[in-house]
């Protein structure tokens, strides 16, 4: 549940003590997104008696002016926690077979609750969830003649997203068009019905908060549009800036499948993404994690890896992550620190398979892929903690 409080402030005015605390209705947004404040204590600060012309606070047994309280007022805090996870697919490939597939994991269970089961704790208690939609939502059966995997999934398992808590997705990617048009145009459909937000190339999404936090977001495919997709997101930048968005991230999907060192000109796009306003730089596309780097104060995370993976029955590299990170706004103004967390997961509750049920890792196998984590990351001086905290780091340059 979202709920906002605003600051408690006490006045003492002549002994007497009003208190007061007030609960924030839900605002509502493009998608409203709930976010939590914790609430402030007030004080008071005596002030001396006044004292009279020649100088003196009064005669003996004299009472003069009385002094009043005063209070400065307490500044409004407000926390918004966005939390990112890698490629979904809601369906599968042509050719995949119905066997052991997302579709006929999705007859049997019955239940679009099903497969974020062991995530939705995490994503329902943020503020925001955001996934790359990796393949369109649509009945259509026009595919792709040029491609060797076109996936695509019934619209009805839009309700997966929104049974798991998730608000947002990205979708420039090398297959949203995978059915043409028409498989876009219903993928759409589909997620406005749920009152999901997308972005893809010149369209923008934005989110907001109960607390009035408005979330904008830019997702750009770079396996297609090489460079040129500076031009995209330098404008939709500029674009939300211009609608006041208080947060901004960048989605970009590039990189080399199965490769868990990042490119170089990824390297070059998530600092340019950082360098014009990004506050926030969410990489996916190889399928498998790479390192995460903060530039400028700001994160940039190259690859996620797989989630709720529905192109692959038994991905040989199963580990991915969720990322979280806490911003907090003093009196409108985003403060600098921002704590961060990569939760390890698993594509799949279990080892021999997958199960489309993204599950984070414990013990062990948690210690295990953050240590693959700390040593992707390690080039850019980056490490986290046995708790998936980065630790304090100077920025890269």
């Amino acid at each position: 549940m979202k709920v906002g409080y605003l600051a408690a402030a006490l006045l003492a005015v002549s002994g007497w003590m009003l208190s007061g605390c007030t609960e924030s209705p839900l605002t509502p947004g493009v998608t409203p997104v709930p976010a939590v404040t914790g609430p402030a204590p007030g004080g008071e600060e005596r002030v001396s008696p006044v004292p009279s012309a020649d100088g003196e606070t009064g005669q003996e047994g004299e009472e003069k002016d009385a002094g009043t309280t005063s209070l400065e007022p307490e500044p409004e805090r407000i926390s918004v926690t966005v939390s990112a996870a890698g490629d979904v697919t809601l369906g599968s490939y042509t050719g995949q077979g119905y066997w052991g597939s997302f579709p006929e994991t999705y007859d049997k269970e019955q239940d679009d609750g099903y497969f974020f089961r062991n995530v939705y704790d995490i994503f329902h208690e943020d503020d925001m969830t955001i996934v790359n939609l990796e393949g369109p939502l649509t009945l259509s059966e026009l595919k792709r003649e040029d491609k060797k995997f076109c996936i695509s999934g019934d619209p009805r398992y839009v309700k997966v997203l929104t049974a798991g808590s998730v608000e947002a997705v990205s979708m420039g990617n090398n297959h949203r068009m995978d059915c043409y048009q028409q498989g876009v145009d219903d993928t759409v459909a589909a997620l406005t019905e749920e009152g999901i937000a997308y972005a893809y190339n010149e369209y923008t999404g934005t989110c907001e908060t109960a607390d009035g936090i408005l979330i904008g977001f830019v997702s750009v495919n770079e396996m297609r549009g090489g460079a040129d997709v500076e031009q995209y997101i330098g404008q939709r930048i500029r674009s939300l800036q211009e609608q006041e968005c208080d947060l901004i991230l960048v989605c970009c999907h590039w990189g080399v499948e199965q490769n868990n060192i990042p490119e170089d000109y990824q390297r070059t796009l998530g600092r340019k993404c950082i360098d014009l306003g990004a506050d926030l730089v969410i990489g996916h596309h190889p399928h498998v994690i790479q390192g995460i780097e903060k530039y400028q104060g700001k994160y940039i995370v190259y690859s996620l890896g797989n989630f709720c993976f529905g192109a692959n029955r038994n991905p040989t590299d199963k580990d991915c992550l969720i990322i979280q990170q806490t911003f907090t706004f003093v009196d409108g103004v985003l403060q600098e620190d921002a704590p961060f967390r990569a939760i390890p997961c698993s594509v799949s509750s279990v080892a021999d398979r997958n199960n489309y049920q993204p599950t984070p890792a414990q013990g062990a196998e948690a210690e295990r892929i953050l240590g693959r984590l700390n040593q992707f990351s390690g080039e850019f001086g980056l490490t986290f903690d046995e708790e998936g905290y980065a630790q304090t780091a100077e920025p890269f340059q």
